[in-house]
């Protein structure tokens, strides 16, 4: 989110796929020139002692569809613990799979994929007749999987693949099991089970909360560290209001200490400024979200936010001079607590200064020398390799293009993270381009299918809450998460401010998060 003018001063245990196995359930015909209703390939993701977590995609073969029901039943009773992708059901060994309002349609050749997390005991077999509304899909006897116990290890073998390694300190992951875990008390550990935000129990979690900006601006407008208070009362406030995540901006040239800001406000100051931050939240129950913001590198061409080479605006990706340097410093400080998540870069948008999709896209993965920007770039796939090779097990959160708001091709470009901890970014505001439930079923709805995805900054320009309603619906419906922007005193007219006072006191915008997040709550 851009900022007003300063007037007064991204569940290691489910990564283990020893047990990998996919089983195609494929539909034939009772007669040779006889299509089935559907294509099924049934697959276990990954197995341990107990559970396991799978996937069952659906290939619609008749008449399109405008809403769709699957059901099997489990040979050997397993049992469905949690479910994405549809709305799950077991009554016995029968399972029921019916669509999500944004998965409803399902068109000749079309194919859906739902996935779930189930216990097992005694021999994991996999079911071998489905049908679809009703109707069955012929099917082949799949080979029955072969059931593994994965025995972590601090690090991997040749034969036999492991979770990346954990801190020491850190108790070891317990994997799903049936009926689901009991989430830790206090902000969790977080990691990614399969499209999901998991805990070191296994209990499946989302980041709901507020914005608090300032750690990215006052430092190099040399007014402090934050815009407003951050002692305890102020950070037990945001907690009042039922949130459980707070994203924290910050700024690189602060944190590295470059000798552009002042003094005071640099280096080991700033570093113990948002320690201290991350401290009270972690205190008070609340997941910490580190984000970079504000980087270093001249930029001057479309929707430049600033002519400055200095970190004191939003510039199109963060620069190879010191923003990998900025994360192997930030990664090491923050290693050793993996309640602390990593937001790698707040709002890329080199589709800005790039004439083609392919050159945006490249240039936002790979970095390097790319079109339309006169600095070399750090790509996503740089600041990952900077945060990994620090050791920092911690999640990731990845931005897409457009100020985070375009994920269409997130999934093609994604980097690869060897701690396999890695979830998608994304904003999202009523003036921005994907600001529509048609736009978010086609692009980001594919996404959170297949990684969990947190909308880092949701608002309106409107000084009401009629758009984020909308946003909060569509992400309660699929199990999402999402913050507010912002937890400052600001003129809503002027940019999206949650509340008036830091004691809590909502705004007209903020009022509709507050009593939200509150309802969402027991």
């Amino acid at each position: 989110m851009r900022h007003p003018p300063r007037l007064s001063a991204l569940l290691a245990g489910v990564a283990l796929t020893t047990a990998s196995t996919a089983f195609a359930v494929m539909g034939t015909a009772s007669g040779a020139a006889a299509a089935s209703a559907c294509t099924v390939e049934y697959s276990v993701v990954g197995q341990w002692a107990g559970g396991y977590q799978g996937a069952v995609t659906v290939t619609n073969n008749s008449a399109a569809l405008s809403g769709w029901s699957l059901g099997f039943a489990f040979p050997a009773g397993q049992a469905v613990g949690q479910g994405w992708g549809g709305k799950w059901s077991q009554s016995g060994a029968s399972v029921t799979v019916v669509n999500e309002s944004w998965n409803a349609a399902l068109g000749t050749g079309a194919e859906v994929t739902a996935g779930f997390i189930a216990s097992w005991t005694g021999a994991n077999t996999a079911p071998t007749a489905f049908t679809l509304n009703g109707t069955p899909c012929d099917t082949n006897t799949p080979p029955t999987p072969t059931p593994t116990t994965p025995t972590p290890t601090p690090t991997p073998t040749p034969t036999t693949p492991t979770p990346p390694p954990t801190d020491p300190t850190t108790p070891p992951t317990t994997p799903p099991t049936s009926p689901p875990p009991t989430p830790v008390t206090g902000a969790p550990e977080l990691g990614v089970t399969g499209n999901k935000f998991t805990d070191q129990n296994g209990a499946v979690r989302r980041l709901l909360g507020v914005n608090r900006s300032g750690g990215e601006f006052m430092c190099v407008q040399g007014h402090g560290f934050f815009d407003g208070p951050v002692d305890d009362a102020s950070v037990e406030a945001i907690a009042d209001w039922k949130a459980n995540t707070v994203r924290i901006p910050l700024n690189e040239e602060c944190w590295l200490g470059l000798d552009n800001i002042k003094p005071e406000y640099r280096g080991a100051h700033y570093v113990d400024a948002v320690k201290g931050l991350v401290t009270k939240v972690l205190a008070h129950g609340m997941t910490p979200v580190v984000e970079l913001h504000w980087t270093h590198g001249q930029y001057t061409g479309n929707s430049a936010g600033c002519s400055d080479v200095h970190a004191s605006c939003q510039k199109p990706m963060p620069g190879a001079r010191y923003t990998p340097a900025f994360w192997t410093s930030v990664a090491n400080t923050f290693k050793h607590d993996k309640r602390v998540v990593f937001d790698l870069f707040n709002e890329p948008y080199p589709d800005r200064a790039t004439s083609t999709a392919t050159q945006a896209w490249t240039c936002w993965r790979d970095g390097g020398t790319c079109p339309g920007i006169g600095y070399e770039v750090a790509g996503m796939q740089d600041l990952v390799d900077a945060v990994r090779a620090t050791g920092a097990k911690n999640l990731v959160l990845v931005p897409g293009l457009a100020y985070s708001n375009d994920l269409s091709q997130w999934r093609a470009y994604r980097p690869t993270d060897p701690a396999g901890n890695l979830a998608a970014a994304w904003h999202v505001y009523n003036f921005n381009t994907c600001a529509d439930e048609t736009c978010w079923n086609s692009t980001l709805a594919p996404v959170a299918a297949e990684v969990p995805l947190l909308a880092g900054e949701i608002g309106e320009n409107t000084c009401g809450h009629a758009f984020i309603d909308r946003v909060m619906k569509w992400f309660d419906d699929r199990g999402l998460s999402y913050l507010g922007w912002t937890w400052n005193t600001w003129n809503c007219n002027s940019g999206p401010a949650l509340i008036s006072s830091y004691d809590g006191t909502p705004t007209a915008f903020g009022i509709g998060l507050r009593d939200h997040l509150r309802a969402l709550t027991p």
